[in-house]
């Protein structure tokens, strides 16, 4: 699974510098490349688990994973004060994700100091670290033929806000991957 993470780095990049390029000449485009780092909880409720015969009074799942990564955004002026976009993002992640890399669409007004409001949607793909995850070995689950998918997806709706400050762009956002899990990031990026 790390291939697919690698390989949507590498998907971001091959988009990014061709974007920056052609920046100058795409007349009204507003892009953006930077780094980001955030805090994503996977959401995971043990309140379903039949508690009341005991059989998982010790088990327990650290379900909250530091992520570390990327994005590249360009937005396009609808008006003086609207505008819609496009955003790419790929993160690393520790704890209970290994990877996770999504895109969306962006629409949002921006103020008269150049500070950008927006909403956001789109799709994101999550991949976990079973292992660190559940705590059992991902060799016991392939030795003993059990099934696990590590890679899961799903829509992605959330809120953002980008500052403009001196020659970068500090922003911070919060998302929700159908409304399952909270996942908070910021970050600093550079306009071109």
């Amino acid at each position: 699974m790390k291939k697919i993470a690698y390989t949507t780095l590498a998907a971001i990049g091959a988009i990014a510098l061709p974007a920056a390029a052609q920046a100058q000449s795409t007349e009204g485009a507003d892009i953006t490349i930077g780094a980001s780092v955030g805090l994503h909880d996977l959401g995971i409720d043990l309140g379903d688990l039949d508690a009341d015969d005991g059989e998982f009074d010790d088990f327990s799942i650290d379900d909250s994973a530091e992520i570390y990564g990327g994005f590249i955004a360009a937005d396009f002026p609808l008006s003086e004060s609207l505008f819609a976009g496009v955003e790419g993002n790929a993160h690393f992640g520790s704890g209970p994700i290994e990877a996770e890399y999504g895109v969306s669409a962006r629409l949002g007004f921006k103020t008269e100091g150049g500070s950008k409001i927006y909403a956001r949607g789109g799709y994101q793909w999550v991949d976990l670290d079973v292992e660190n995850l559940t705590g059992v070995s991902e060799d016991f689950l392939d030795d003993n033929d059990i099934p696990v998918s590590d890679v899961g997806g799903d829509y992605l709706v959330g809120v953002g806000v980008e500052v403009p400050v001196s020659s970068v762009v500090l922003r911070a956002n919060v998302d929700t991957i159908a409304f399952d899990t909270l996942r908070g990031t910021v970050g600093v990026g550079f306009k071109f």
